[in-house]
Parts: C-alpha cells; sequence; structure tokens
C-alpha cells in the first residue's frame, strides 16, 4: 500500500508539462494504431483478389437459365466481397420474372451464393385478357404466360388484396363442384363481397356472400339434390345446367337447358 502511494504520489509531482506531454504520446501512438489498422482495412476492401468473380446460382431454376441470370443480374451489384448490399441484390433476384425469393449469402473470398424460389403457379389472375398470374401461396405476380407448363388453370378474380381468400375459397369449393359434372372454371369475388362462379360447361353460379361455411352450406345443398331433380326433367347436369342462383334462404333457383325451376323456398337472401 504504501509502495503504491509512493508511486501515486510521485507521477503527481511530475511536472505539469511533463504529464500533458505523456498524453499527448499516449493519444498520438492510439491515432497511429488506428490509422494503420484503417490502412490495412482500406487496402484489404479494395484489394482485387476480393472483388466479386462469380454467383452461385441454387434452388429452382426452371423459367430462369442460370447463365443468363447471373449475367443479367451481375451488372446491377455493386462492390465487392465485403461492400455489396446483400439486401439490395435479394431485392434485384427478386425483380427477376418467375422468382419469388432469394436468400443471397457471401462465399469468401469472392464469390456469392444464392439460393432461389420460383413462383408455383396456381391460377390466372383478375380477367380475361390480364396476365397476371396468382402462385400456390395466393400471392399475385406478373410474367410471361407463354413460358406456362400447364395453361389448364382456373381463373380467380377479385381485389388484389383478398387474393389468398379467394385462392382459398377456390380450394374448398372445386371438389364439391366436381360433384355437378363438370370442373370449376373460374370464381370471382367482387368488391361488395359476393361470389360467383362459372364451371367448365359453362354454366353460371350465383353463390352470394358470406363466411366459406356458408357459401360451402349452399353449394353442398345445391350438389345434393340437382342431380335428382335434373333427372326427373329428363335432364343431365353435366350437360344441360345452365345457371344456379344460390342467393336464398331455404333454396336455390335453377335453370336447366330449356327448363327455369325453382327449389324449395324462394326467399329472397341477396348480398
Amino acid at each position: 500500500m504504501n509502495a503504491t502511494l509512493a508511486r501515486n504520489t510521485s507521477a503527481m509531482a511530475l511536472p505539469l508539462d511533463v504529464r500533458l506531454m505523456q498524453q499527448a504520446t499516449g493519444v498520438l501512438v492510439f491515432a497511429l494504431v488506428c490509422m494503420v489498422v484503417g490502412t490495412a482495412l482500406w487496402w484489404g476492401l479494395r484489394h482485387s483478389a476480393f472483388a466479386l468473380a462469380g454467383i452461385t446460382v441454387q434452388g429452382d431454376t426452371a423459367h430462369n437459365n442460370t447463365v443468363t441470370l447471373r449475367a443479367n443480374v451481375a451488372p446491377r451489384l455493386t462492390g465487392n466481397f465485403f461492400t455489396v448490399d446483400l439486401a439490395q441484390t435479394r431485392r434485384v433476384f427478386e425483380s427477376v420474372p418467375w422468382v419469388r425469393r432469394a436468400v443471397v449469402r457471401r462465399e469468401f473470398p469472392n464469390r456469392l451464393r444464392v439460393q432461389l424460389q420460383e413462383h408455383q403457379v396456381a391460377a390466372y389472375w383478375g380477367q380475361e385478357g390480364d396476365s397476371r398470374l396468382l402462385n400456390s401461396f395466393g400471392e399475385v405476380f406478373e410474367a410471361n404466360t407463354g413460358e406456362l407448363d400447364n395453361e389448364d388453370l382456373p381463373r380467380l378474380a377479385g381485389p388484389d388484396a383478398d387474393s389468398r381468400s379467394v385462392l382459398a375459397m377456390y380450394r374448398t369449393l372445386a371438389p364439391l363442384v366436381a360433384k355437378l359434372d363438370s370442373p370449376l372454371e373460374q370464381l370471382e369475388l367482387s368488391t361488395r363481397g359476393s361470389w360467383h362462379a362459372l364451371l367448365e360447361n359453362g354454366a353460371s353460379i350465383e353463390l352470394g356472400s358470406g363466411t366459406a361455411a356458408d357459401i360451402t352450406q349452399r353449394l353442398e345443398r345445391l350438389t345434393g339434390t340437382v342431380n335428382q331433380i335434373a333427372s326427373r326433367l329428363g335432364r343431365r347436369v353435366g350437360q344441360d345446367l345452365e345457371s344456379a342462383d344460390l342467393r336464398h334462404t331455404d333454396g336455390y333457383a335453377l335453370r336447366l337447358r330449356g327448363i327455369g325451376t325453382v327449389a324449395q323456398t324462394t326467399t329472397a337472401n341477396k348480398p
């Protein structure tokens, strides 16, 4: 304890100019070290060894040739291995048609590795003539429809913000509509919340508004009885169904080829 006190007393006994000189020397040494480190980093960041030399593309490339993809994306990237903006690089890849998601990682010392996920098409989106598509997640995207592997897709329509709900409703109703001996070809949600379906044979079905459970109940009422009605009238549903209006409390209105009828009650319950 006495030795420590002696050293502190000795340091305090140094002249002010000496103490200031020691402090200045320490600051200068620290600054010099920082300059050396900064210079080394500056040199390293700009050294040609770290210039981006290639991009490895993995994942879904069914609609984008890997070589062409790299050639189109690389000129839009700036920086080297250390300075390239990975978020911006991801956005560049995701701006390419058919690319839904890209995950970009650095690969030391001078490469990038990109994992791509392409859109899996579930349906056409919008009115006839609209070139937009809907992927399996219910997301709207734009792509060249001429590149579709399967053009036999349903057409769904509605407000863009409701695209997921429209796809979910289609997946719910399609198996039920199949009981009418004609696939569900189109499904539309109006801005007022009313559903309209069009079958492959041209038959039109007004489904009305409400929850998925409401719509399903109405459609099941139709599919559960319409074949018997058509048979009694000498008609076949798959060939002769022209339209059905399910917007009624306890029944539906039906039109078969050459015949119009109303099943059960006709209390209107329009959306």
